[in-house]
C-alpha cells in the first residue's frame, strides 16, 4: 500500500522521512526513525568538523542497520564557514544512503561527487520554480515545503494542500510533502495529493528519543496550532517558530526596521540551544510547525510511525467504502 518511488529509492519500508532539524536531528532520533521503517536524518550543521559528523554517523550505525540520511545545509554566507565538502566526503566514506540538501543555494556544485559516491540527493525547496531548477540539475527527488512547517517557510507562504498537487503536475521526479503533517490523516492526504513520501519534523520533537529538554516537550504539548509566528520576514528569511519572548522581540525589531546585526542575536546564537536543551523557553527562537496543534502526547518514535501507518490504512479503507481508491 505504501510502496512508492521513494521507498524503492531509499530502501525503506514506509515513505516517511524525519526532518533535518537543527540541534535535534542526531543519532538517537535518526536511528529510531530508521528502525521504525522510515528514513532518519542527521543534521550536519550540528557539528563543527567532518570528524565530529563521522562519529555521529558511526553512532547511528551502532543503533540501526537500516538506511538513514544526512542533511547538508546550503547557507548563503555561513559564519563560521561550514565544511560541506568535508562533510560530503565523510558521509560517502561511511556509505550514507541519502543526503537532504536545504537552504538558499542548490546542491549543483556537490552533485557530481554525491552521484559518484552513490548517494541519493533530495533537495528541499519552498516553491515549484525552485523544484524545477533542482530537477534540471539532476537531483533524485524534491521536498516541497508548505507554509505550515516549522523553520524556513519561504517568502511565498503557500500551504501544503495547494503546493503539492501543483508540484506533482509539474515534476517528473518524486515529490515529498512537508508542512503540517503529524498524523495518519496528513500522511494519507499527502499521498492522495500525489506526493510519494512525507517529511515530518514537529511531531518527532515530542517523542521519547528526541534529545530536547523535558520542559520544551511539555511546551509543545501545551501549544495550539495558533501558537506559532513567522519571524525574519523583513530580512527575507521567513522562519516559523513558537510564540515566546524571543519571537515577540524579533517581531518588534522587524517592525521598526532594525538592521540584521541587531536582529541576529535574537534569532540565532546560543539562545536557540538553551530553549531546546536547557528548557529556558524564552531564551531564543524555537522552530515549530502548525502541526503542533495535533500533538497531545510524548510516545516513542515507533509508536508515532505505527499509528501513522495503521491510521492511513484505515483512511484508505474508508475511501474505498465510499467508492474511492487510494
Amino acid at each position: 500500500m505504501f510502496k512508492t518511488r521513494i521507498t524503492q529509492m531509499l530502501d525503506i519500508e514506509y515513505p516517511i522521512i524525519q526532518g533535518g532539524m537543527m540541534w535535534l536531528s542526531r543519532a538517537e532520533l535518526a536511528a529510531a526513525v530508521s528502525e521504525a521503517g522510515g528514513l532518519g536524518i542527521i543534521t550536519s550543521a550540528n557539528f563543527n568538523t567532518a570528524s565530529e559528523l563521522g562519529e555521529e554517523i558511526r553512532k547511528t550505525k551502532s543503533l540501526t542497520t537500516k538506511p538513514f540520511g544526512v542533511n547538508i545545509n546550503l547557507f548563503a554566507r555561513p559564519m563560521p564557514p561550514v565544511p560541506n565538502k568535508e562533510f560530503i566526503e565523510v558521509l560517502i566514506e561511511e556509505r550514507v544512503k541519502a543526503v537532504e540538501t536545504s537552504g538558499v543555494r542548490t546542491p549543483e556544485e556537490y552533485l557530481p561527487r554525491l552521484k559518484e559516491g552513490n548517494v541519493k540527493v533530495i533537495h528541499k525547496v519552498t516553491t515549484v520554480r525552485h523544484a524545477l531548477s533542482a530537477e534540471r540539475i539532476g537531483v533524485d527527488a524534491v521536498i516541497l515545503v508548505g507554509a505550515e512547517q516549522g523553520g524556513a517557510v519561504g517568502m511565498e507562504e503557500v500551504g501544503t494542500l495547494v503546493l503539492i498537487p501543483i508540484a506533482c503536475d509539474a515534476l517528473n521526479i518524486p515529490v515529498i510533502a512537508a508542512g503540517g503533517i503529524a498524523d495518519a490523516r496528513g500522511f494519507a492526504a499527502a499521498l492522495a495529493l500525489g506526493a510519494e513520501g512525507v517529511v515530518i519534523g514537529t511531531r518527532f520533537m515530542a517523542t521519547k528519543e528526541c534529545p530536547a529538554h523535558a520542559d520544551f516537550k511539555q511546551w509543545v504539548l501545551r501549544a495550539k496550532e495558533i501558537d506559532t509566528v513567522i519571524v525574519e520576514r523583513g530580512i527575507r528569511n521567513t522562519h516559523r517558530a513558537l510564540k515566546n519572548k524571543a519571537a515577540e522581540k524579533a517581531l518588534e525589531l522587524e517592525a521598526r526596521g532594525a538592521p540584521l546585526e541587531e536582529l541576529l542575536p535574537i534569532v540565532g546564537g546560543e539562545g536557540y540551544k538553551k530553549v531546546f536543551f536547557e528548557g529556558d523557553l524564552d531564551a531564543g527562537i524555537a522552530s515549530c510547525g502548525q502541526a503542533v496543534g495535533l500533538i497531545n502526547d510524548i510516545p516513542t518514535v515507533k509508536e508515532v510511525i505505527d499509528r501513522i501507518v495503521a491510521g492511513a490504512k484505515i483512511a484508505g479503507q474508508r475511501l474505498t467504502s465510499l467508492g474511492l481508491h487510494m
